[in-house]
């Protein structure tokens, strides 16, 4: 119990500082549609077990909870799980915290409920930081991983998905403060393509965006199926109210 609390309140205070170092440009939309499109979700559950589960845990979620997405035990086994753990076991990983922090500086945080403690009312939801987070990666030797990120700047974590972007270096451009005269900003211009990745552009965003949705849902797995029990409960109250307003009705029709 008290190792389940700690780790809540790591994954709570990491989600802080990022929330804080998050702020220097708009988030994107993540594409919502993904969340509805099963091929989607499961591409993003192969993308996470492949690029994700290395550093980063799921602790709270069972490999056998992606029957969900329409997978078979035997698919799970063959080819979202490459070591010894059992199907009903809990995507951790053997990288022990203190090695963790040793090599990034931070222990990576746990990702079972990641999208949801990344929102942020003014910007919008956990799932468009983490689609926006995970496109916007650039090249900076001054740190120690060599990356850099616009939506997390300085954060400790490398560009896990660099070979299927590709390279690319972000430009600046020193901008006169608007609110305080002869005072200038650091403003982002634009990326410029260093070396072409395995995928365009086009199929980089699709990806992220699958892998994006499969972390929306790992933290609540049961969210379709409660948007649709409360579309029945709303259908349900609404025919109900029809009855008892006509029920009322003649109940008192003879009152005056």
């Amino acid at each position: 119990m008290k190792k389940l609390i700690a780790t809540l309140l790591l994954g709570l205070g990491l989600a802080s500082n990022a929330m804080a170092n998050a702020g220097g440009i708009e988030w994107d939309k993540f594409p919502k549609e993904k969340m509805t499109d099963v091929a989607s979700l499961q591409n993003g559950a192969k993308l996470f077990v492949n690029y994700c589960l290395n550093c980063h845990a799921a602790a709270f979620m069972r490999y056998n909870r992606l029957r969900d997405l329409g997978l078979t035990e035997l698919q799970i086994k063959n080819n979202l799980m490459f070591a010894s753990e059992k199907v009903g076991d809990t995507m951790k990983v053997s990288l022990e915290a203190k090695q963790a922090k040793d090599f990034f500086g931070a222990t990576p945080p746990d990702l079972t409920v990641i999208a949801r403690s990344r929102a942020d009312g003014a910007k919008g939801s956990g799932a468009d930081y983490l689609y926006t987070y995970m496109r916007t990666f650039y090249r900076d030797e001054t740190k120690a991983t060599g990356w850099n990120n616009l939506a997390f700047p300085s954060v400790a974590m490398p560009h896990v998905l660099w070979e299927l972007q590709g390279q690319r270096a972000a430009t600046f451009a020193e901008v006169e403060d608007p609110h305080e005269h002869g005072k200038t900003t650091h403003v982002f211009k634009g990326f410029e393509q260093l070396t072409p990745g395995t995928l365009s552009a086009r199929e980089y965003d699709s990806a992220v965006g699958d892998l994006v949705a499969y972390l929306q849902w790992m933290g609540e797995p049961a969210q379709a199926q409660r948007f649709r029990l409360g579309v029945m409960v709303l259908l349900f109250l609404s025919v109900f109210t029809v009855f008892a307003w006509r029920l009322n009705a003649a109940f008192w029709k003879d009152v005056k």
